[in-house]
C-alpha cells in the first residue's frame, strides 16, 4: 500500500517511528515533511498529505500533531478526505469499519510509541464493512462536501 504521511514538528519522533515500522511491513511512503524538528505549521503538510490521497496520488495517509486535533481539522478540509484521530485501538477498528476513513490521525504527545503503533497496524489491516447503513451514512458525507 501506499501511504502519505505528514507531521509537524511535535510528532516528528513518531512519524520516524512509525515510517520504520510501515516500511518493515512492506508499505510504500510519501514523506510531506516535517523533516526535523524545528517549529513549522502544521496546515500546509496537512494539507499535502490529504491531497495525496484525495488526489489518487496514495492509498491512504496519517497525519500527525502534538495532539493530532490541529492537523486532522486540516487534512478534514480536502474533498474525499475523511480523517479520524485515533487514541485507542477500538476507534481505529471502528473508523475504517463504519467510516471507512482513509486519513489516520495520531497526537505524537498524547499516546505513547507501543499503542501508536497498535493503531497504525488496526488502521491499515481494517477493511470497511460495506454494510449499507455506512455506504448510506458516507453518501449523505459526500453529498455535503458537494454543497459547498
Amino acid at each position: 500500500m501506499k501511504i502519505a504521511i505528514g507531521c509537524d514538528h511535535g510528532a516528528y519522533d513518531m512519524k520516524l517511528l512509525i515510517m520504520d515500522h510501515l516500511k518493515e511491513k512492506g508499505h510504500e511512503l510519501v514523506d510531506f515533511g516535517s523533516y526535523d524538528k524545528n517549529s513549522i505549521d502544521y496546515p500546509a503538510i496537512g494539507l499535502a498529505t490529504a491531497n495525496a490521497v484525495a488526489g489518487g496520488e496514495c492509498d491512504k495517509g496519517i497525519v500527525l500533531c502534538t495532539t493530532g486535533i490541529g492537523i486532522s481539522i486540516v487534512a478534514n478540509k480536502v474533498k474525499g478526505i475523511r480523517a479520524a484521530l485515533c487514541n485507542d485501538c477500538t476507534s481505529a477498528k471502528l473508523t475504517r469499519m463504519h467510516n471507512d476513513a482513509n486519513v489516520l490521525a495520531l497526537g505524537g504527545g498524547v499516546i505513547g510509541p507501543n499503542l501508536a503503533l497498535d493503531i497504525v497496524d488496526i488502521f491499515f489491516s481494517t477493511e470497511f464493512s460495506g454494510e449499507e447503513k455506512h455506504v448510506r451514512r458516507l453518501s449523505q458525507i459526500a453529498a455535503f462536501e458537494e454543497e459547498k
